[in-house]
């Protein structure tokens, strides 16, 4: 089956791709741009190091101007970061037949609700898979079995989730960007592991 899976480069979108991949599904890894940033780089790279194919797909700037505009009122990037990955995947939904993200456990943002999830699968006739039934400590430690991995501070530079164009959209408009968005480590692909 068609299968898009929604890539940053990172660890969680990485072993989504491996995990599908293995199962037999034909697996593209996707990152989406709205044309304000090229923050597809880093997610190229991870992709061309673990061989899978990839793909680049632009969407409407009036996507990422509603998001920033809804992270300005609220003063916090959960709403503006759900608002994109909802319409993402409404986008996707209709060319693949499955689609999934790294979406694990843990996170907060960007998350879909069971019946967000229902709701997709049945308009789009499409399934959606994630991680959500595996913690950080256990994609950890397969993260690290598979792949070869370098951490740094976030910045626009090393990741090519949607935080990234948000982030050049909100420096653009004079925002202090460390108020909204705390200073973390980002997690990047850079090969597969030598024992692999």
């Amino acid at each position: 089956m068609k299968t898009a899976v929604l890539y940053s480069g990172g660890k969680d979108s990485s072993l989504m791709a491996v995990i599908l991949d293995r199962l037999g599904y034909d697996v593209e890894l996707v990152t989406i741009n709205f044309g304000l940033f090229d923050s597809t780089i880093p997610a190229k790279k991870s992709a061309e190091n673990l061989g899978f194919k990839h793909r680049v797909i632009s969407l409407d700037r009036s996507i990422l101007e509603d998001a920033v505009n809804m992270i300005i009122e609220d003063q916090f990037p959960n709403n503006g970061i759900n608002y994109i990955h909802h319409t993402v995947l409404e986008h996707l939904a209709d060319e693949y037949d499955v689609i999934a993200d790294g979406t694990r456990r843990e996170d907060r943002i960007p998350k879909l609700t069971q019946s967000q999830i229902q709701s997709l699968e049945d308009r789009k006739n499409i399934q959606y898979v994630n991680l959500t039934g595996i913690g950080y400590k256990t994609i950890n430690d397969v993260s690290d079995d598979l792949f070869e991995i370098d951490q740094h501070p976030s910045d626009i530079y090393n990741s090519s989730d949607y935080e990234m164009e948000i982030r050049v959209s909100l420096m653009d408009n004079g925002y202090d960007i460390s108020n909204i968005f705390p200073q973390h480590i980002q997690s990047k692909v850079i090969g597969w592991n030598k024992n692999e």
